[in-house]
């Protein structure tokens, strides 16, 4: 019984992932978008670079040129500004644009097309100190936070120390360097530490995002009357379906006795299938269907047709197929002409109707 109501050991329906996603609570690593960015960032800068520091170059020139030096006046300092920062724009646009695109599309392949509201609405709650102190040394999320940004720290202080450990030489003689030397050596190091760096926080973000996952699945997990409920509202409550099914089934007898009594003849199976079939050779291109019905529904056009005289005769092949291939208010195929024909011509003979009805 405690399983039933109280251990959440079923898997989440499609419909519950789907409001917990509308929620904003799905599986997603802050620490993974970052890692790529860093890196992304990186690479960028290592090939966008070398245009960078020439447009800074060129930047630093102009503005110090005597030209410009000698023409002091607010709109000639306006102006340059103007050039300045239109040139130092484009130069980093490609950086900047990478880097939004590496953003986005790394949020994608966590969440996908995705956007929510709920996270957006502030909550008092998330910024009590104590709820942010109990979540931390009561365990669960908090705690496995707190350890994985100790480890964080730890691991980049030794991978930046590994980077930096190899190049101490340079470093300490970097005072013979000229300026070009120097800033080529600055940058040779801030790129290695960087990319180790990054590459250490995409191993430990990936760790991060398949737990996150997990948690969240866990999270959502469901108990045996969870699921129940569930299927309950996504089916409609069996008894509005049982009463829809009662008002059906009433239309249907209701036009069935409306209909069967102007039949011809009724076709049966004898017991399984029951189909009305009437002609009417001013009206009728070929006989139609007014009714069919299997079992229960068979029994009550057999019932009707007893009542209001109607023949019944048993054909099974015909019945079957008349009951699988044409529709109530079709006429009938070609196929079965020459069958409904003979049935329709004795019918009148026994019925002693006029040849005005029989079938051409």
């Amino acid at each position: 019984m405690a399983d039933e109501f109280g251990d959440k050991t079923e898997a989440p329906t499609p419909r519950r992932r789907q409001e917990a996603r509308e929620q904003g609570n799905i599986a997603r690593s802050p620490d993974l978008t970052s890692a790529v960015l860093l890196i992304g960032f990186m690479m960028l800068l290592s090939w966008y670079g070398p245009g960078l520091t020439e447009s800074m170059r060129d930047i630093l020139r102009k503005q110090l040129s005597g030209e410009s030096l000698a023409d002091m006046t607010p709109s000639a300092a306006v102006g340059n500004l103007l050039q300045s920062i239109l040139a130092i724009s484009l130069a980093m646009a490609p950086v900047l644009l990478g880097g939004m695109l590496i953003a986005v599309l790394i949020n994608i392949a966590q969440v996908g097309f995705f956007a929510s509201t709920q996270r957006l609405q502030p909550k008092l709650s998330a910024i009590s100190p104590l709820k942010g102190l109990g979540r931390i040394f009561k365990g669960g999320q908090g705690l496995f936070g707190l350890l994985m940004n100790i480890l964080k720290l730890v691991l980049v202080l030794v991978v930046a120390y590994s980077a930096v450990h190899g190049q101490l030489a340079q470093i300490v003689t970097a005072q013979r360097l000229d300026f070009s030397q120097v800033f080529a050596l600055g940058a040779g190091i801030v790129y290695s530490i960087s990319i180790r760096i990054g590459v250490l926080l995409l191993i430990l973000a990936i760790i991060d995002y398949v737990y996150q996952r997990f948690r969240v699945d866990r999270e959502l997990r469901m108990t045996k009357q969870e699921v129940k409920e569930e299927m309950k509202r996504m089916e409609g409550d069996p008894m509005l379906k049982q009463r829809r099914r009662q008002i059906a089934q009433q239309i249907a007898m209701q036009r069935l006795r409306k209909d069967v009594p102007t039949a011809d003849v009724i076709v049966t199976n004898p017991t399984e299938f029951a189909v009305a079939l009437k002609y009417d050779a001013t009206a009728m291109h070929a006989p139609r269907v007014v009714a069919k019905g299997q079992g229960y529904m068979a029994m009550r056009i057999r019932e009707i047709a007893i009542a209001s005289g109607v023949p019944i005769l048993e054909r099974k092949p015909l019945a079957r197929a008349l009951f699988k291939l044409v529709e109530v208010g079709n006429e009938i195929p070609e196929q079965f002409y020459s069958a409904v024909a003979e049935i329709l011509a004795y019918v009148y003979e026994l019925s002693g109707k006029s040849k005005q009805r029989q079938t051409a």
